[in-house]
């Protein structure tokens, strides 16, 4: 499971991946970082924003919006 947004590094207490990412370019960065064995992603609004068509062809990756 992994976490994509500003602002989630409180996450991490979870035991989620942390991806801080505060601009659009550090969201895709994150984003394509990802390795296959992450099937679980969350966005914060900004974030989905940002990824709304890569989003659109996850596959089997299961991806949930957080709300601000």
């Amino acid at each position: 499971m992994a976490v994509i947004g500003a602002g989630v590094a409180d996450w991490a207490l979870a035991g989620v991946r942390v991806c801080e990412a505060a601009d659009p370019a550090s969201v895709r960065v994150a984003w394509s970082s990802l390795g296959d064995d992450v099937s679980v992603v969350l966005l914060t609004d900004a974030a989905a924003a940002v990824l709304s068509a890569e989003v659109a062809g996850t596959g089997p990756r299961l991806v949930a919006v957080i709300p601000s």
